[in-house]
């Protein structure tokens, strides 16, 4: 007697085969039989008639890391057919982490990460136990360099000594016994963008050792892309680890023939990417010189309350960027006095407070406490040309870079999947469906060592989308981001039904993922 049994639909597996008719069965948690099995006893027989059976989606790239509770993020990534969250990107997260770190990462990342309801864990062991039963989906954890750094360093502003990265390889260690994915970078971002190659490849020699990622939001995108991907190389050379690189934008052609070079010379590399061209990120990263952030949160906001140090920035530094600020959005504002200025850009915020560019910058960041999250276009370097030419890749996975704060965050949250199989797949043809599997749930969990998923095979866990091919499509925009995508009919996580008729059903499914074998 089978606990459910879907029966009539066509499984496109994560192996890269075409679609083929046949039944699946599940028991418990896992997969327990594929195949003719419309006879086989079973508690539940959904009926999957005309639609498609994929293995549930690994969003590779995303910052979910607190906000996995809130049911409306939860329903975001079911309806897209995501069942599986990646987080602890860029470099920054809730652990590794003691207070003083906690306090500093929520300061300068809260507008990409939020808040931690209750009290936050301090290791990656108590974050993973943390996501066991806690939400709909499952959620694997990376090492942020940017925690261990300032553990051991704090805001320092200085390649780390030998001992310092001693003591950052020991909490790393810990943390991949602990079951971590891998380690990510932020190297635009604080503290990370203070490290240097050395520090990197020798905190990159333990993931290695682990036979785990180096995930890095790298030192230079779009025409800056090679000054990055040879900080990359360096640190690969220096360690042997594998690199992927997160949401990769830029010119294609120069940006494929990078990744090319390292897999030609034996560097496993991919990267992710998603199907927008545009990005979104904090304010400050965006709007301020690195120099003025370089003491932390609290002496940023100093130096934006001193005012010979922003009349300064009037003359020498927002004036020669208006163009590059004229393409940026607010979409989260951490304070009820500016949260009219979400949705809005930054010039007609800036004028409806009657202020020039560079002052309303400074005001709202003070007011906000550095928690302000944008949205912004792209170079034109980045195309939708170039989108799709990344996208077919082999060394491509997918990764929504999804933020879920503010009135009008990016759509890209609610919509990379789904976009990538209405647009990408049925519509624009650049991936078959059984491509689409590969990209979308296997390849990542080769990546980040899920060896139980990301295939429709007997012994694998239960996560599993049923699909109407016909209609799935992204249906959020720019101005009305929060709109769930269409066409995913049913999400199975380990083997509970979790989403159905657009509605959760089951809350609890999801679990904390240890990288296999550890």
């Amino acid at each position: 007697m089978f606990d459910a049994v879907l029966a009539g639909g066509w499984v496109v597996d994560g192996t890269g085969a075409p679609p083929a008719r046949a039944d699946v069965a599940i028991q418990g948690d896992r997969i327990v039989a594929i195949g003719r099995l419309v006879e086989a006893p079973a508690i539940s027989v959904v009926d999957c008639t005309g639609r498609y059976l994929m293995p549930g989606f690994v969003d590779a790239h995303v910052h979910a890391d607190a906000l996995v509770f809130d049911q409306d993020v939860q329903l975001a990534a079911l309806a897209q057919g995501v069942t599986t969250f990646v987080v602890g990107q860029d470099g920054l997260s809730f652990a590794p982490a003691t207070p003083p770190t906690a306090s500093y990462v929520s300061e300068y990342f809260g507008a990409v990460n939020g808040d931690w309801p209750g009290t936050a864990p301090s290791t990656i062991a108590d974050l993973l136990v943390a996501y066991d039963g806690t939400s709909a989906l499952n959620v694997g954890v990376l090492v942020p360099h940017g925690n261990l750094r300032y553990e051991v360093l704090g805001a320092l502003s200085r390649p780390a000594e030998r001992a310092e990265i001693t003591a950052m390889s020991q909490l790393a260690e810990a943390a991949f016994e602990q079951g971590a994915l891998g380690l990510s970078s932020g190297l635009d971002y604080l503290p990370g963008r203070f490290a240097d190659s050395a520090e990197l490849g020798a905190l990159c020699k333990v993931a290695a050792r682990y036979g785990a990622p180096y995930v890095t939001h790298m030192r230079g995108y779009e025409s800056a892309a090679e000054q990055g991907i040879s900080e990359v190389r360096r640190i690969a050379e220096l360690s042997g680890v594998s690199p992927h690189v997160s949401h990769y934008h830029g010119p294609a052609n120069m940006l494929t023939g990078l990744i090319d070079a390292l897999r030609a010379d034996g560097m496993d590399t991919t990267f992710d990417s998603y199907p927008y061209t545009s990005g979104s990120s904090i304010l400050a990263m965006i709007a301020l010189p690195a120099r003025l952030q370089a003491d932390g949160p609290h002496g940023t906001i100093r130096a934006l309350q001193d005012e010979s140090i922003r009349a300064s920035l009037r003359n020498e530094w927002f004036e020669a960027r208006a163009d590059e600020l004229a393409r940026v959005r607010l979409c989260y504002v951490d304070s009820a006095e500016y949260a009219w200025a979400e949705g809005l850009a930054l010039p007609a915020a800036a004028a409806e407070a009657g202020l020039s560019v560079g002052d309303f910058v400074c005001d709202i960041l003070i007011a906000a406490r550095l928690r302000v999250g944008c949205v912004f276009r792209q170079p034109p370097t980045n195309t939708d040309d170039d989108v799709r030419a990344l996208l077919r890749h082999e060394a491509h996975v997918a990764g929504s870079d999804g933020i879920y704060l503010g009135s009008k965050p990016h759509p890209r949250g609610w919509g990379t999947f789904a976009r990538f199989l209405g647009m990408h797949t049925r519509d624009l043809r650049d991936w078959t469906w059984g491509e689409a599997s590969v990209h979308l749930s296997s390849h990542s969990a080769r990546r980040f060592g899920l060896a139980d998923r990301g295939l429709l095979r007997a012994g694998y866990a239960a996560d599993i989308v049923v699909i109407d091919p016909a209609v799935v499509n992204d249906v959020a925009t720019y101005d009305d981001p929060r709109r769930p995508a269409c066409g995913v009919e049913h999400a199975y996580v380990n083997g509970a039904l979790a989403y159905t008729a657009g509605k959760l059903v089951s809350r609890t499914s999801g679990r904390g993922l240890r990288r296999s074998g550890w």
